[in-house]
This record gives structure tokens, sequence and C-alpha cells, in this order.
């Protein structure tokens, strides 16, 4: 067996290790478990309000377009499970083992992916049963929902491994978060991007949250509701369009980046990020 092939084969290994791991340890259960309840109370509050004359209920244009915020927030977990790593010395040991990084960057992306799914099992069996009229009964939809939710991970994943590597400490993932909050909120994820004013809805245009919010909608609502979305249309060409450039541009700058930020690591780096943590404390 090759040494790629090896690489592959152990970074599967850890990230299966890590996730199923994160369904024992109390603090990722917790975590798995909380934004999705958040999420299907925002959604049960919403599920029996109208918008304007459509007829449609924000719960049924919610409960899809948040499916897609979720696969978006995949790349701020990357980039958090990157710096964490990165701090604690994680990524030393994976650099200084043969194809280490390879297989640290596979595990992570199994780890990522799989928890995804899981958070959004957790939200979507319940939310099958809060909200009527949306297409869970067509077998389309789900293959809507499938190539819309892998397009949209090759997209985001990479730019988390970009984000993890550019950012030196967890606490500074604080810089992310809030951005990346502000950008949900004029992304149409729980009210129609329509309503909001022009300019906003280009910014939102331009990163992929939309776009996997738009193409969760256009497989779980019935057509009618497109006439609520920017040209009256779901636009699954545009759709695919802007998640594959990004996906283009995360892949492409990714290597550069990450291979930038190994050479970079070194004993001395981690011990100083341990100390001035501990001095923090």
């Amino acid at each position: 067996m090759s040494p790629t092939a090896t690489a592959w084969r152990a970074g599967w290994s850890r990230g299966l290790i890590e996730l199923r791991q994160s369904f024992t340890n109390a603090a990722d259960l917790v975590s798995h478990f909380l934004w999705p309840v958040l999420m299907l109370i925002t959604t049960y509050f919403l599920r029996n309000v109208s918008f304007g004359q459509s007829g449609l209920s924000l719960g049924a244009l919610a409960l899809p377009s948040i499916l897609g915020m979720n696969a978006g927030m995949s790349m701020v977990s990357m980039s958090q499970h990157l710096t964490a790593d990165r701090e604690d010395g994680t990524l030393l040991r994976a650099k200084a083992t043969p194809h280490g990084m390879t297989g640290y960057l596979i595990g992570k992306i199994i780890l990522v992916a799989g928890g995804l799914v899981a958070d959004l099992a957790i939200f979507l069996v319940p939310g099958m049963f809060l909200v009527p009229g949306l297409a869970f009964g067509d077998a389309g939809a789900w293959l809507t929902v499938l190539w819309v939710l892998v397009l949209g991970l090759v997209a985001t994943l990479p730019l988390g491994a970009v984000l993890g590597s550019v950012f030196v400490s967890a606490r500074s993932q604080g810089l992310i978060q809030l951005p990346v909050l502000g950008l949900i909120a004029i992304s149409g994820i729980f009210y129609p991007i329509t309503a909001l004013p022009e300019w906003a809805q280009w910014i939102a245009q331009a990163f992929p949250v939309y776009w996997l919010g738009l193409g969760m909608r256009s497989a779980l609502l019935p057509d009618a509701a497109a006439a609520v979305e920017i040209g009256g249309s779901w636009r699954p060409v545009e759709t695919a369009g802007v998640l594959v450039a990004w996906a283009v541009l995360g892949l492409v700058a990714a290597p550069f980046v990450l291979r930038r930020m190994a050479r970079r690591e070194s004993g001395s780096s981690v011990a100083a990020r341990r100390e001035k943590a501990l001095q923090r404390i």
C-alpha cells in the first residue's frame, strides 16, 4: 500500500474514532443537541406566522434554510478544530509523522462532516412533524438535498481550514463567529431575502450561506414558493455555479495556506502559546 493510501486510511480511522467519541463526551453531546434544539424552538414559533400575502409560513421557509445554514456553519467548526489542535500541539505531532498532515485533515473532514449529518438529523426528524407542506416524500427532493449538501461541504470545509490556519488561538475564533452570524442574518435564513435592502441582497449572494439555503428551499418547498425569491426562481444553475466557484477557491488556497502554516509550527511556538494561555488563566 502506498504512503498516501496509508495516510488516507489512517485519516478515515481517526475521523471515525473522533466522531464516535464526540457522542460519548458530555460537552460534545451538548454541542450536538443545543443548536438543533434552539433551531427547532425557533421553527416552532414561526410555523404559523405567514409571510405577507404569499400564503407561506415563515416556519416552512425557515426549516430548509436552516439545513443550508448548518452546512455553511461547518466552515466555523473546521476552523475551530484546526485552531484548537494547533494551539495544543496536536498539529505539530501530525506534522512530524510521514504524511501525517494528510491523515490529520482527512480525519477532521470525517469528524466535521459526520457531526454535521448527525446535527441535521437531530433537527430534521422532529422538524418534519412540526412543519407541514414540505416535500419529504419526494425522492427528487432528497436528491437535491444531497447534492447541495455535498457541494456545500466541498465549498466550506476548505475555507474553514484556511481560517483555522490564519488564527493562532481558540480565543480568536470570536473574530470569525460575529461576521458569520451577521452574514446569516442577511442571507434569507429566517426571513425571505427579498424583504431586505438591495445592498444586503448583493452581499448575501456573494457568499455560500445564501445559496445553501436557497438550494435546500428549492428541494423541499413547492414550486410556488419561488415567488418570494430573487427573480422569482430557484436558480439551480447559479446555486451550483457559486458553490463550485467557492469550492475551487478553497481547494486552491487551502493546501498553500496549510503548508505555510505547517512549516511555521515548531515546539517553541507551541510552548509559547501554552505559556501565554497559562498566564491568562
